[in-house]
């Protein structure tokens, strides 16, 4: 199968990995390999697909409609597929089939061009936080999950270091590093949290109106999940007027729909926009770092 990975895909993995890894070199006979392990046909090439791999629409060879997913190492694809194995379908998508290789996973085939994105606002938050909401089990017995004290404690460190590098956001990130310090003090009830749910990441299906894909899984505190919800659509909020207290009303909308403290939420949100903006200022996204430090400072 000849094939382009989405443009999208390649700049990625180049944030990541900027020295290369040989991942997308090897990747056309990663591809041919695994299609003939499963005996699939591909339909096309997700585009613009994710951010840390590379989906293919498939039908496997009784001729289901299936996605093959396809992730390096350090995307932590088997974390995915130990996370959608203990949700079994519940809110998530399901995995046809149990661990074959590493870093391939044949998963259901929703609708991938149909997001929660799609609906308006209001009810598109309504409709994540539902979706959210069925996520949020106690982790398996004997996992290996990371949790988010350490997540958070790598990404802390990496703030301090931008801190030094950009005088201008070393004040938002000394007030994100000093409420991770409050919220891990007493961290309430772990559970198993989906890790970067948005509303892209909640697609139309068949057997269920919307469910969620692409789990970063990580064991913690439903406000850490809750808090990029909070920020969906930020280029819309920053356009607005409005944008302040449109964030702060949202932040207590979802804190009383999904009962999670809302000061708790408040934080974690902060605090995962100032790290997303200080990680796209050290690799270069500049506008992005605008909007979401900007979103930081209402908080």
């Amino acid at each position: 199968m000849a094939f382009e990975p989405p443009r999208r895909l390649v700049r990625a993995l180049g944030e990541t990995a900027p020295d290369g890894d040989g991942w997308l070199e090897r990747l056309p006979g990663t591809v041919r390999q695994a299609v003939a392990l499963r005996g699939l046909t591909v339909e096309r090439v997700q585009v613009p697909g994710g951010r840390s791999s590379l989906v293919l629409l498939v039908r496997t060879a009784d001729g289901t409609p299936a996605v093959l997913k396809l992730a390096p190492r350090r995307a932590r694809p088997e974390c995915e597929r130990a996370a959608l194995a203990h949700w079994n379908g519940r809110g998530a998508v399901r995995l046809l089939e149990p661990f074959t290789t590493e870093g391939e996973l044949l998963l259901e085939r929703l609708h991938p061009d149909v997001s929660v994105r799609s609906l308006p606002e209001a009810k598109a938050l309504l409709e994540a936080a539902g979706t959210l909401r069925r996520l949020w089990v106690e982790p398996p017995a004997g996992h290996s999950f990371e949790s988010v004290a350490e997540r958070t404690a790598r990404q802390a460190a990496a703030m301090r270091a931008g801190a030094e590098a950009d005088p201008e956001a070393a004040p938002l990130v000394d007030a994100a590093l000093a409420v991770r310090d409050e919220l891990m003090a007493e961290p309430p009830e772990d559970r198993l949290l989906h890790g970067t749910f948005r509303q892209s990441k909640v697609l139309a299906g068949d057997r269920m109106p919307w469910l969620a894909v692409g789990p970063d899984p990580v064991v913690g505190e439903p406000a850490f999940d809750l808090a990029r919800l909070v920020r969906d659509r930020v280029e819309d909020l920053i356009a607005q007027t409005s944008g302040p207290s449109t964030t702060r009303r949202r932040v207590k909308r979802l804190a009383e729909s999904l009962e999670v403290d809302q000061e708790r939420l408040r934080g974690w949100t902060l605090f995962r926009a100032v790290e997303s903006g200080v990680r796209a200022r050290r690799v270069g996204r500049e506008q992005d770092a605008e909007l979401l430090l900007e979103f930081a400072s209402w908080l």
